[in-house]
Protein backbone atom coordinates (compact mmCIF):
# COMPACT_ATOMS: atom_id res chain seq x y z
CA UNK A 1 0.00 0.00 0.00
CA UNK A 2 2.91 2.68 0.88
CA UNK A 3 4.37 1.83 -2.66
CA UNK A 4 1.14 3.13 -4.90
CA UNK A 5 0.67 5.51 -2.14
CA UNK A 6 4.17 6.74 -3.05
CA UNK A 7 3.69 6.18 -6.89
CA UNK A 8 0.30 8.10 -7.05
CA UNK A 9 0.94 11.17 -3.82
CA UNK A 10 3.22 13.35 -6.67
CA UNK A 11 0.56 12.81 -9.27
CA UNK A 12 -1.74 14.52 -6.80
CA UNK A 13 0.71 16.95 -5.64
CA UNK A 14 1.55 18.58 -9.10
CA UNK A 15 -2.71 18.47 -9.93
CA UNK A 16 -2.57 20.28 -6.37
CA UNK A 17 -0.06 22.51 -7.50
CA UNK A 18 -2.14 23.66 -10.16
CA UNK A 19 -5.39 24.03 -8.57
CA UNK A 20 -4.01 25.73 -6.31
CA UNK A 21 -2.01 28.68 -8.61
CA UNK A 22 -5.24 29.37 -10.32
CA UNK A 23 -7.69 29.00 -6.76
CA UNK A 24 -4.92 32.14 -5.35
CA UNK A 25 -5.05 33.96 -8.46
CA UNK A 26 -1.51 32.88 -9.33
CA UNK A 27 -2.13 31.52 -12.59
CA UNK A 28 -4.80 32.54 -14.78
CA UNK A 29 -7.15 30.70 -17.15
CA UNK A 30 -5.75 32.47 -20.39
CA UNK A 31 -2.08 30.33 -19.14
CA UNK A 32 -4.03 27.55 -18.16
CA UNK A 33 -5.32 27.44 -22.10
CA UNK A 34 -2.05 27.83 -23.07
CA UNK A 35 -0.27 25.47 -20.93
CA UNK A 36 -3.01 23.00 -22.48
CA UNK A 37 -2.24 24.11 -25.89
CA UNK A 38 1.92 23.57 -25.57
CA UNK A 39 0.72 19.91 -23.95
CA UNK A 40 -1.74 18.83 -26.55
CA UNK A 41 0.37 20.63 -29.61
CA UNK A 42 4.00 19.47 -28.59
CA UNK A 43 4.95 18.17 -25.64
CA UNK A 44 2.56 15.07 -25.36
CA UNK A 45 2.93 14.34 -29.65
CA UNK A 46 6.77 14.34 -28.67
CA UNK A 47 6.34 11.69 -25.99
CA UNK A 48 4.37 9.37 -28.49
CA UNK A 49 6.98 9.80 -31.37
CA UNK A 50 9.51 8.53 -29.09
CA UNK A 51 7.64 5.94 -27.42
CA UNK A 52 6.63 4.59 -30.81
CA UNK A 53 10.10 5.42 -32.85
CA UNK A 54 12.29 3.23 -30.39
CA UNK A 55 9.19 0.32 -29.75
CA UNK A 56 11.37 -3.22 -29.97
CA UNK A 57 9.01 -5.78 -28.98
CA UNK A 58 11.28 -8.27 -28.82
CA UNK A 59 11.96 -12.13 -30.07
CA UNK A 60 9.58 -13.26 -26.86
CA UNK A 61 6.27 -10.94 -27.75
CA UNK A 62 3.18 -12.71 -27.55
CA UNK A 63 0.43 -10.54 -29.52
CA UNK A 64 -1.78 -12.17 -27.13
CA UNK A 65 -1.50 -9.46 -24.52
CA UNK A 66 -2.16 -6.90 -27.22
CA UNK A 67 -5.39 -8.77 -28.20
CA UNK A 68 -6.16 -9.72 -24.48
CA UNK A 69 -5.40 -5.54 -23.30
CA UNK A 70 -7.20 -4.30 -26.39
CA UNK A 71 -10.42 -5.96 -25.88
CA UNK A 72 -10.90 -4.47 -22.72
CA UNK A 73 -9.96 -1.24 -24.04
CA UNK A 74 -12.28 -1.37 -26.88
CA UNK A 75 -15.36 -3.09 -24.67
CA UNK A 76 -15.10 -0.30 -22.04
CA UNK A 77 -15.36 2.54 -24.89
CA UNK A 78 -18.58 0.94 -26.16
CA UNK A 79 -19.96 0.72 -22.68
CA UNK A 80 -18.84 4.25 -22.09
CA UNK A 81 -19.80 5.68 -24.92
CA UNK A 82 -23.27 3.21 -25.03
CA UNK A 83 -23.81 4.34 -21.17
CA UNK A 84 -23.51 8.02 -21.40
CA UNK A 85 -25.93 8.60 -24.28
CA UNK A 86 -28.65 6.05 -23.36
CA UNK A 87 -28.18 6.04 -19.45
CA UNK A 88 -27.44 9.57 -18.49
CA UNK A 89 -28.66 11.00 -22.08
CA UNK A 90 -25.45 12.96 -23.27
CA UNK A 91 -25.37 14.04 -26.57
CA UNK A 92 -23.19 11.79 -29.24
CA UNK A 93 -19.74 14.20 -29.20
CA UNK A 94 -20.24 14.28 -25.14
CA UNK A 95 -20.90 10.52 -25.04
CA UNK A 96 -17.53 9.32 -26.97
CA UNK A 97 -15.50 12.00 -24.80
CA UNK A 98 -16.79 9.89 -21.90
CA UNK A 99 -16.32 7.04 -23.31
CA UNK A 100 -12.58 7.73 -23.82
CA UNK A 101 -12.21 8.06 -20.44
CA UNK A 102 -12.90 4.04 -20.08
CA UNK A 103 -10.39 3.32 -23.16
CA UNK A 104 -7.46 5.47 -22.39
CA UNK A 105 -5.41 4.21 -19.03
CA UNK A 106 -2.89 5.72 -16.89
CA UNK A 107 -0.52 3.34 -18.76
CA UNK A 108 2.55 5.44 -18.16
CA UNK A 109 2.67 7.27 -14.81
CA UNK A 110 1.16 4.93 -12.26
CA UNK A 111 0.90 1.28 -14.72
CA UNK A 112 4.98 1.60 -15.29
CA UNK A 113 6.11 1.86 -11.53
CA UNK A 114 3.08 -0.11 -9.89
CA UNK A 115 4.03 -2.80 -11.83
CA UNK A 116 7.89 -2.25 -11.13
CA UNK A 117 7.30 -1.89 -7.30
CA UNK A 118 5.50 -5.16 -7.53
CA UNK A 119 7.52 -7.78 -9.56
CA UNK A 120 11.07 -5.76 -10.64
CA UNK A 121 12.10 -3.88 -13.60
CA UNK A 122 12.34 -7.44 -15.83
CA UNK A 123 8.83 -7.35 -15.15
CA UNK A 124 7.68 -4.83 -17.69
CA UNK A 125 8.39 -5.80 -21.62
CA UNK A 126 4.87 -6.30 -21.67
CA UNK A 127 3.59 -2.73 -20.37
CA UNK A 128 6.29 -1.29 -22.37
CA UNK A 129 4.45 -3.67 -25.62
CA UNK A 130 0.91 -2.01 -24.42
CA UNK A 131 2.23 1.19 -23.59
CA UNK A 132 3.86 1.56 -27.64
CA UNK A 133 0.31 0.73 -28.94
CA UNK A 134 -2.16 2.55 -26.75
CA UNK A 135 -1.85 5.96 -28.04
CA UNK A 136 -2.57 4.74 -31.86
CA UNK A 137 -4.90 2.48 -30.91
CA UNK A 138 -6.76 4.89 -28.30
CA UNK A 139 -6.29 8.03 -30.35
CA UNK A 140 -7.33 5.82 -33.62
CA UNK A 141 -10.70 4.92 -32.40
CA UNK A 142 -11.69 7.91 -30.21
CA UNK A 143 -11.20 10.27 -33.39
CA UNK A 144 -12.78 7.95 -36.08
CA UNK A 145 -15.67 8.05 -33.52
CA UNK A 146 -15.94 11.63 -32.29
CA UNK A 147 -15.73 12.47 -36.33
CA UNK A 148 -18.51 10.06 -36.93
CA UNK A 149 -20.82 11.98 -34.68
CA UNK A 150 -19.68 15.11 -35.41
CA UNK A 151 -20.51 14.34 -39.23
CA UNK A 152 -23.88 13.88 -38.36
CA UNK A 153 -26.34 14.93 -41.70
CA UNK A 154 -23.39 14.80 -43.52
CA UNK A 155 -23.65 12.56 -46.86
CA UNK A 156 -22.01 8.69 -46.77
CA UNK A 157 -20.04 9.60 -48.89
CA UNK A 158 -18.16 12.48 -47.26
CA UNK A 159 -17.52 10.93 -43.87
CA UNK A 160 -14.03 9.16 -44.79
CA UNK A 161 -12.60 12.39 -46.12
CA UNK A 162 -13.88 14.30 -43.01
CA UNK A 163 -12.54 11.50 -40.47
CA UNK A 164 -9.16 11.12 -42.84
CA UNK A 165 -8.23 14.99 -42.84
CA UNK A 166 -8.92 15.38 -39.35
CA UNK A 167 -6.64 12.56 -38.17
CA UNK A 168 -3.82 13.87 -40.48
CA UNK A 169 -4.76 17.69 -38.69
CA UNK A 170 -4.21 16.20 -35.49
CA UNK A 171 -0.80 16.83 -33.88
CA UNK A 172 -1.10 13.72 -31.42
CA UNK A 173 -1.82 11.17 -34.66
CA UNK A 174 0.45 13.15 -36.77
CA UNK A 175 3.35 12.38 -33.81
CA UNK A 176 2.28 9.04 -33.72
CA UNK A 177 2.75 8.50 -37.53
CA UNK A 178 6.24 10.25 -37.52
CA UNK A 179 7.46 7.45 -34.84
CA UNK A 180 6.04 4.74 -36.81
CA UNK A 181 7.80 5.78 -39.87
CA UNK A 182 11.30 6.89 -37.54
CA UNK A 183 10.82 2.84 -36.90
CA UNK A 184 10.10 1.14 -39.67
CA UNK A 185 13.25 3.15 -42.10
CA UNK A 186 15.38 2.92 -39.16
CA UNK A 187 16.36 6.19 -39.70
CA UNK A 188 19.53 8.09 -37.91
CA UNK A 189 18.70 10.74 -35.78
CA UNK A 190 21.31 13.07 -34.54
CA UNK A 191 22.22 13.09 -30.53
CA UNK A 192 21.00 16.15 -30.32
CA UNK A 193 17.98 16.08 -31.74
CA UNK A 194 17.05 13.22 -29.60
CA UNK A 195 18.32 14.93 -26.17
CA UNK A 196 16.41 18.24 -27.20
CA UNK A 197 13.22 15.66 -28.16
CA UNK A 198 13.87 14.22 -24.63
CA UNK A 199 13.42 17.67 -23.16
CA UNK A 200 10.16 18.14 -24.46
CA UNK A 201 9.06 14.05 -23.32
CA UNK A 202 10.17 15.03 -19.76
CA UNK A 203 8.00 17.88 -20.00
CA UNK A 204 4.88 16.35 -21.20
CA UNK A 205 3.34 14.76 -17.87
CA UNK A 206 4.48 17.38 -15.52
CA UNK A 207 2.56 20.01 -17.68
CA UNK A 208 -0.33 18.04 -18.35
CA UNK A 209 -1.19 17.41 -14.64
CA UNK A 210 -0.56 21.35 -13.54
CA UNK A 211 -3.06 22.08 -16.14
CA UNK A 212 -5.38 19.77 -15.17
CA UNK A 213 -5.20 20.82 -11.87
CA UNK A 214 -6.08 24.38 -13.34
CA UNK A 215 -8.94 22.90 -15.49
CA UNK A 216 -10.37 21.40 -12.21
CA UNK A 217 -10.70 24.58 -10.59
CA UNK A 218 -13.01 25.74 -13.27
CA UNK A 219 -14.72 22.56 -14.18
CA UNK A 220 -16.06 21.84 -10.60
CA UNK A 221 -17.70 18.40 -10.82
CA UNK A 222 -21.55 19.90 -10.12
CA UNK A 223 -24.01 17.58 -11.06
CA UNK A 224 -22.17 14.91 -12.96
CA UNK A 225 -21.37 12.58 -10.31
CA UNK A 226 -23.07 9.56 -11.51
CA UNK A 227 -21.56 9.89 -14.89
CA UNK A 228 -18.27 10.11 -13.16
CA UNK A 229 -19.07 7.05 -11.15
CA UNK A 230 -19.52 5.22 -13.83
CA UNK A 231 -16.26 5.96 -15.61
CA UNK A 232 -14.47 4.94 -12.06
CA UNK A 233 -16.31 1.66 -12.39
CA UNK A 234 -15.83 0.99 -15.96
CA UNK A 235 -11.79 1.83 -15.46
CA UNK A 236 -10.98 -0.05 -12.10
CA UNK A 237 -13.23 -2.91 -12.40
CA UNK A 238 -14.43 -3.76 -15.67
CA UNK A 239 -11.45 -3.14 -17.92
CA UNK A 240 -8.87 -5.44 -15.69
CA UNK A 241 -11.68 -7.99 -15.49
CA UNK A 242 -12.61 -8.21 -19.24
CA UNK A 243 -8.23 -8.70 -19.47
CA UNK A 244 -8.22 -11.17 -16.76
CA UNK A 245 -10.77 -13.61 -18.91
CA UNK A 246 -9.11 -12.74 -22.20
CA UNK A 247 -5.41 -13.47 -20.72
CA UNK A 248 -6.58 -16.81 -19.46
CA UNK A 249 -8.81 -17.74 -22.38
CA UNK A 250 -5.46 -17.34 -24.41
CA UNK A 251 -3.03 -18.92 -21.70
CA UNK A 252 -0.95 -15.73 -21.29
CA UNK A 253 2.65 -16.14 -19.61
CA UNK A 254 2.07 -14.94 -15.57
CA UNK A 255 4.67 -11.83 -16.49
CA UNK A 256 2.52 -10.84 -19.14
CA UNK A 257 -0.90 -11.61 -17.53
CA UNK A 258 0.40 -9.66 -14.69
CA UNK A 259 1.56 -6.72 -16.40
CA UNK A 260 -1.82 -6.75 -18.67
CA UNK A 261 -4.13 -7.00 -15.97
CA UNK A 262 -2.35 -4.35 -13.59
CA UNK A 263 -2.12 -2.06 -16.56
CA UNK A 264 -5.76 -2.30 -17.22
CA UNK A 265 -6.55 -1.42 -13.64
CA UNK A 266 -5.25 2.21 -13.48
CA UNK A 267 -7.77 5.13 -13.69
CA UNK A 268 -8.03 7.01 -16.96
CA UNK A 269 -4.82 8.70 -17.90
CA UNK A 270 -3.95 12.59 -18.43
CA UNK A 271 -4.88 11.53 -22.19
CA UNK A 272 -8.53 10.96 -21.00
CA UNK A 273 -8.48 14.67 -20.64
CA UNK A 274 -6.69 15.97 -23.34
CA UNK A 275 -9.32 14.36 -25.43
CA UNK A 276 -11.93 16.11 -24.31
CA UNK A 277 -10.21 19.08 -24.24
CA UNK A 278 -9.15 18.77 -28.10
CA UNK A 279 -12.94 18.83 -28.63
CA UNK A 280 -14.27 20.85 -26.32
CA UNK A 281 -16.60 18.19 -24.77
CA UNK A 282 -17.23 16.56 -21.53
CA UNK A 283 -14.09 18.54 -20.03
CA UNK A 284 -15.39 18.42 -16.43
CA UNK A 285 -16.36 15.14 -16.22
CA UNK A 286 -12.87 13.77 -18.11
CA UNK A 287 -10.93 15.97 -15.64
CA UNK A 288 -12.74 14.85 -12.12
CA UNK A 289 -12.81 10.47 -13.39
CA UNK A 290 -8.75 11.69 -13.69
CA UNK A 291 -8.67 12.71 -10.51
CA UNK A 292 -11.07 10.43 -8.38
CA UNK A 293 -10.04 7.36 -10.57
CA UNK A 294 -6.73 7.87 -9.52
CA UNK A 295 -7.56 8.64 -5.75
CA UNK A 296 -9.58 5.08 -5.58
CA UNK A 297 -6.88 3.26 -7.87
CA UNK A 298 -4.69 3.20 -4.18
CA UNK A 299 -7.58 0.47 -2.97
CA UNK A 300 -8.60 -1.32 -6.35
CA UNK A 301 -5.70 -2.08 -7.44
CA UNK A 302 -4.38 -3.45 -3.91
CA UNK A 303 -7.11 -6.25 -4.40
CA UNK A 304 -5.87 -6.63 -7.89
CA UNK A 305 -2.83 -7.16 -6.53
CA UNK A 306 -3.34 -9.34 -4.42
CA UNK A 307 -5.56 -11.66 -6.41
CA UNK A 308 -2.94 -12.07 -9.54
CA UNK A 309 -0.84 -15.05 -9.37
Amino acid sequence: MQALIDVILPVFLVIGAGYGAVYMGWFSDASVDGLMSFTQHFAIPCLLFRAIWTLDPGPDFDPNVLFSFYTGSATCFAVGLMGARYIFNRDWEDAVAIGFCGLFTNSVLTGLPITERAYGVDALQANYVIVAMHSPFCYGLGITAMELARARGTPARHVPGKIIRAMFRNALVIGIMLGAFANLSNIYVPSTVTDALDMMVRAALPTALFGMGGVLFRYRPQGDGRVIAFIVVISLLLHPAIVWMMGSATQLSTPAFRSAVLTAAMGPGINAYVFANMYGRAMRVAASSVLLATALSVLSVAVWLMLLP
